[in-house]
């Protein structure tokens, strides 16, 4: 293997700070030797950068890659999205089948989200093991068991014990995908990707309601059971035929931040500091140790090798281990509590709009959902055409250097998910128009996508050699949380009325929402810190890096 390497001298250096335009870096750096974008985005410098391996993801064709997306996209919407919510919009006439209460029927789903909260340790565990690709098939065949069970269920303890089982095949697509996302594309990239599979998640949840509440009304509540067992099987079956292995251990090749040792008001953050020499080195293979690409079988191989040595039981620390960094408990805190603010008013509806003076049944209250797919679809429509054009911006005002925490910028639309979510409360407690409720429930998931995403992209591009637990830790939190939620959001809501409710939870919310100011301003300062710092590597925790 050949090597060349530049040396130049930079501001101290920061995880995630990267040289992402060399048309707008400084005099003295060069990039002609690090591999670019085509196109418009000739002037990109690609990070990470591929290698020379035709199987490296990065380098796979674009129809290859959307293919890969849309199926395993199609997991999400299936798995992710509508194993949670599966009951929510009949939740009243399956509590008379089963003669138990709407209240401990959303206890039921919330024990299948402290289950997917536990598996996400050993999903974290097994991917990096092993990859990705046993993990999602595997999910597929819990969600084949789970759902059998509850086509047959009679009783509640039955129907329980379905929605644990199917927590299982949950938490391989609620968190997995974010990391397949980098697995894929560059970090130029990702922002539209990361925004699409946010959509998927938080969004497409409300559509699932708007199908499942007629399918209750028209067909019985069992068939729900059968349709997953439908469509998961044919989603699984065309998991194992198109989408292969994205896990991928590459010799990681990158543009650091570079600035020249000059400061202003066009490189804020950036202070004069004595230099740091650093280098990049650009490697080359002799196309006779170019691998060849595999073929259409070959790539059908569920186990494709050990991705890491590490021992099994190590790596169940991981996603509980990142914790240890306040940045990423910042944005799991955040992130989980604007998630559960939309999962609180969907455990709601059925209580407050099957009841007097609203009457309806269970399809009309699945319809109610469309407020929230439509606000959710616009959210995170605008957030993926903003997000990446609006850091490419300040990249190139920033001398070309990208940093982290320009994705939190993004989050200033999040404060219109709190008139949102309070003007739902009060509509539902004066007993006003259930379209005014829909609106609103729309305009609540509008703002809260926009978190939802910003914090996604920003620890994803602030500390990437925690990415894969980083999510993980996200998908647990929020699950944790709405199963805390599952115990109190019922009966609380029939004591005081949902106006009160939501009212508390939009307080948290904002203030929670006041705190990105202070990452934003001190995140680069913190990234820095934790460099020299890092808690993980002092108790020999290793994280999976892209």
């Amino acid at each position: 293997m050949n090597s060349t390497s530049i040396k130049h001298t930079s501001p101290e250096l920061a995880p995630g700070t990267v040289l992402l335009e060399d048309n707008a870096a400084h005099e003295g750096i060069s990039t002609s030797h690090l591999k670019h974008g085509t196109g418009r985005n000739k002037n990109i410098v690609l990070i990470p950068q591929p290698s020379d391996d035709p199987n490296d993801p990065l380098n796979f064709s674009f129809a290859k890659k959307m293919v890969i997306l849309t199926v395993t996209g199609f997991g999400i919407s299936i798995f992710a999205s509508t194993v949670g919510p599966l009951l929510n919009a009949g939740f009243v006439p399956i509590a008379k089948d089963l003669d138990t209460t709407v209240a401990k029927l959303v206890n039921a789903t919330g024990y299948q989200t402290v289950t997917v909260a536990a598996w996400s340790l050993v999903v974290n565990a097994a991917a990096r093991k092993w990859g990705k690709r046993p993990v999602f098939l595997a999910s597929g065949i819990f969600n084949l068991v789970g759902s059998s069970v509850g086509a047959t269920a009679t009783t509640y303890k039955q129907l329980l014990a379905a929605r644990i089982i199917q927590g299982f095949s949950v938490s391989a697509y609620e968190s997995l995908v974010f990391a397949m996302t980098s697995d894929l594309f560059f970090l130029h990239e990702r922002g539209l990707y990361v925004s699409a599979v946010s959509f998927l998640l938080a969004v497409v949840s409300n559509f699932s309601s708007v199908i499942c509440g007629p399918i209750t009304t028209q067909l019985g509540w069992k068939w729900l059971f059968y349709f997953l067992i439908i469509f998961g099987g044919l989603q699984t079956i065309l998991q194992f035929l198109f989408v292969p292995e994205t896990q991928y251990n590459r010799h990681k090749l990158s543009a650091n931040s570079n600035t020249s040792n000059s400061t202003s008001a066009d490189t804020p953050d950036l202070e004069v500091r004595k230099p740091v020499s650093t280098e990049i080195e650009s490697s080359s293979t002799c196309n006779a140790d170019v691998p060849k690409p595999k073929t259409f079988v070959q790539s059908l191989s569920v186990f494709t090798g050990t991705h890491s040595d590490e021992n099994f039981f190590r790596l169940l620390l991981g996603p509980i281990a990142v914790c240890l960094n306040i940045a990423v408990l910042w944005a799991l805190l955040v992130s989980a509590f604007f998630f559960s603010l939309y999962i609180t008013i969907a455990n709601l509806l059925a209580q407050v709009f099957s009841g007097p003076p609203y009457l309806l049944n269970a399809s009309s209250v699945g319809y109610l959902s469309l407020g929230p797919f439509i606000g959710g679809l616009l959210g995170a429509t605008i957030a993926g055409l903003v997000g990446d054009p609006l850091v490419r911006r300040c990249a190139r005002a920033n001398g070309g250097v990208f940093e982290p925490e320009y994705r939190l910028l993004i989050m200033v639309f999040g404060v219109l998910a709190f008139p949102g979510i309070v003007g739902f409360g009060y509509v539902a407690d004066l007993h006003k128009s259930y379209y005014l409720a829909a609106f609103l429930h729309g305009l609540g998931l509008f703002g809260i996508v926009f978190v939802l995403i910003a914090t996604s992209n920003y620890i994803l591009d602030a500390y990437p050699k925690m990415g894969n637990e980083m999510f993980l830790a996200s998908m647990a939190s929020k699950n944790l949380m709405i199963f805390g939620y599952s115990y109190f959001i019922n009966d609380w809501a029939a004591r005081d009325g949902p106006a009160k409710e939501l009212w508390v939870f939009s307080v948290v919310g904002a203030g929670l929402l006041l705190t990105s100011p202070i990452v934003y301003l001190l995140g680069k300062k913190y990234r820095i810190y934790w460099s020299k710092h890092n808690l993980l590597d002092k108790m020999h925790i290793s994280t999976h890096e892209y």
